[in-house]
């Protein structure tokens, strides 16, 4: 093994260690990767950016664009209400939803389908009396089974479909992953509706149907009474004797008015009640150390502090919000957004400690407060979606404007007319100049650390072959391969992507594989083509962990998962899809 060859593995191996660890965003993470590649020689300075005119890069960015359209149409939004109507046994709602979600996610992100059913499926649980757990998982899985079905529905079946045009001259064709895609999402669905809901995990103190913070144990109601000595005393001077910051005033309600957020500085008066957030601990030092009375709240609930202009809403933390890792200090949710956060969930569980010290993390659940009109913006600027409906749909009129030019794009992309990158750029142009969507709205509908991820792995995926690792991988898998028949070989490379996929994000699991999977093909002198297509399955069936893929992570929270119930039922849902699909793979696409 030379120099350079020890080195490009060194690189992967952190790299795939430092996916796995979490401490650092999935782009950042690559970056790293290609300065590392770059400032060793391996890949020349002047190749560094090439992934970012990557064809896959490019039809990924317009993919995500089109899909916020799709998203923001009403059309879809309207189809999604039927779930409502969806009144049966737990195998049939199972059934409903992910066959729903799966539906939409095979036109558009997957991630993006799941944000839109998950209020809708939240709500039919609270309907119907069952736990958001039964329900929450089957939702993520059927987005990813979705995805496989065509070419547009998940990044790694773009980043194959691209790398094929490396072995075979062109790439996969838009529907080319709809016959084996579509038999393993009917058999996933199916085996998730038939039996595997059973398999999932439900704690009496997991997600609640009807909402899991119970406002009164984070908001306190006192009394300013009489001969207190407290008229215009400023309530920044009261709230001190609870310590720095932890204890804030969440209303004053003075003769029946209720008045959110008042100053610090305002002056308090006799017979002023102030509704209190804060600790245990800041709110008894305040009792202790004030002539405050404490009075019993009354209806407190997200209708009556979201009065006056005001909303209260629950919303879940995305893997790519700006909070992770931060306090609520830290992240200025109050003077930037004009957020105020009133309580905070953790895998289902309320976090009782000062929540202004919490760190953030993916999958939390926030209760936060704003002003109405713009709570729907501040949300997606801090990386949050709505676990409620109400209020909080873009106000725009159904049209099919964005279905139609979606349509064409795919039909022009499809008839060989225009290639799928050029005909989905054009479609972002389209809905600019016919659909009024604005610029903004274009950039932030780009998913950017999946950009950036896929522009910088390109080149360390390059590194490999130019520093010659690759031949030893090669060598490996094919000496592993070369006694074993023709589903042996194409099981092996399904398992890989699927295990890789389970602690790393898919797209680099897609990129690395599909470079091996065409070398592995030439060194047995094979098709390349069932190869590709296990790794665009693998890499898309990341089941096991809620690391695996961004949409298990959004309903960690909701479902009141833990890190370990993710496999209880991905693992027999992957063994599902392994029996499925190598011979399904094997029938459409040949060795």
């Amino acid at each position: 093994m030379t120099f350079a060859q020890a080195y490009v593995f060194a690189v992967l191996a952190a790299t795939l260690g430092l996916f796995i660890w979490g401490r650092w965003r999935y782009d950042v993470v690559a970056l790293l990767a290609l300065l590392a590649v770059v400032v060793a020689g391996i890949v020349p300075a002047g190749e560094a950016f090439v992934g970012f005119g990557h064809p896959a890069v490019i039809t990924v960015a317009a993919v995500l664009v089109i899909s916020r359209a799709l998203q923001n149409s009403g059309v879809i939004g309207g189809l999604a209400k039927w779930l409502e109507a969806v009144d049966a046994g737990p195998s049939v709602q199972v059934a409903a939803v992910a066959g729903l979600v799966g539906a939409l996610s095979a036109f558009m992100n997957n991630v993006g389908a799941l944000a839109l059913l998950l209020p809708v499926v939240l709500q039919t649980a609270k309907r119907t009396g069952r736990a958001p757990a039964e329900l929450m998982m089957p939702l993520a899985f059927g987005s990813l089974l979705g995805g496989l079905v065509t070419m547009i529905g998940t990044p790694p079946n773009i980043i194959v479909a691209n790398f094929r045009a490396d072995a075979a001259g062109e790439p996969f064709a838009m529907f080319d992953f709809t016959p084996v895609g579509l038999a393993i999402a009917v058999a996933g669905i199916g085996f998730m509706a038939a039996y595997g809901w059973r398999l999932i995990p439900v704690r009496d103190t997991g997600g609640q149907a009807d909402g899991m913070f119970e406002i009164d144990a984070y908001i306190t109601e006192v009394l300013v009474p009489a001969k207190s000595g407290l008229s215009r005393v400023p309530i920044a001077d009261l709230l001190a004797a609870a310590g720095d910051g932890e204890v804030r005033a969440v209303a004053l309600i003075r003769r029946g008015k209720r008045h959110l957020h008042p100053r610090p500085d305002q002056g308090l008066r006799i017979n002023d009640h102030l509704l209190l957030e804060g600790g245990a601990e800041g709110i008894e030092r305040i009792l202790h150390d004030t002539p405050l009375k404490l009075v019993g709240n009354r209806d407190l609930d997200p209708e009556t502090l979201g009065s006056d202009g005001s909303a209260v809403i629950e919303a879940v933390v995305t893997p790519g919000s700006r909070l992770i890792r931060r306090t609520v200090a830290q992240a200025w949710l109050e003077r930037r957004y004009g957020l105020h956060l009133l309580a905070l969930a953790r895998e289902g569980r309320p976090i009782r400690e000062h929540l202004r010290k919490v760190r953030v993390r993916a999958g939390d659940v926030m209760l936060l407060q704003g002003d109405a009109e713009t709570l729907p913006d501040q949300l997606a600027a801090i990386g949050c979606l709505p676990l409620v409906t109400r209020d909080l749909a873009l106000h725009r009129e159904p049209t099919m404007v964005p279905l139609i030019i979606f349509g064409l794009a795919v039909a022009l992309g499809v008839s060989g007319l225009l290639s799928l990158p050029v005909a989905f750029t054009g479609a972002v142009v389209a809905l600019y100049l016919f659909f009024d969507m604005s610029s903004s709205e274009i950039y932030t509908g780009v998913d950017w650390p999946i950009i950036v991820l896929l522009g910088a792995m390109v080149p360390v995926g390059a590194a490999m072959e130019a520093s010659g690792a690759n031949v030893l991988l090669v060598d490996g898998i094919a000496a592993l391969s070369a006694g074993l028949p023709a589903w042996g070989v194409v099981a092996v490379i399904l398992i890989a992507a699927m295990v890789l996929s389970d602690v790393m994000n898919n797209a680099a699991t897609a990129i690395l594989m599909s470079q091996l999977s065409i070398q592995v093909a030439e060194r047995l002198a094979v098709s390349a083509d069932p190869l590709l297509m296990a790794v665009a399955v693998g890499a898309s069936c990341a089941f096991l962990t809620p690391i695996g893929h961004q949409s298990n992570v959004l309903v960690m929270g909701p479902g009141g998962y833990k890190f370990g119930d993710y496999w209880r039922l991905g693992l027999p849902l992957e063994a599902v899809i392994a029996a499925v699909a190598v011979p399904m793979i094997l029938w459409v696409w040949p060795l």
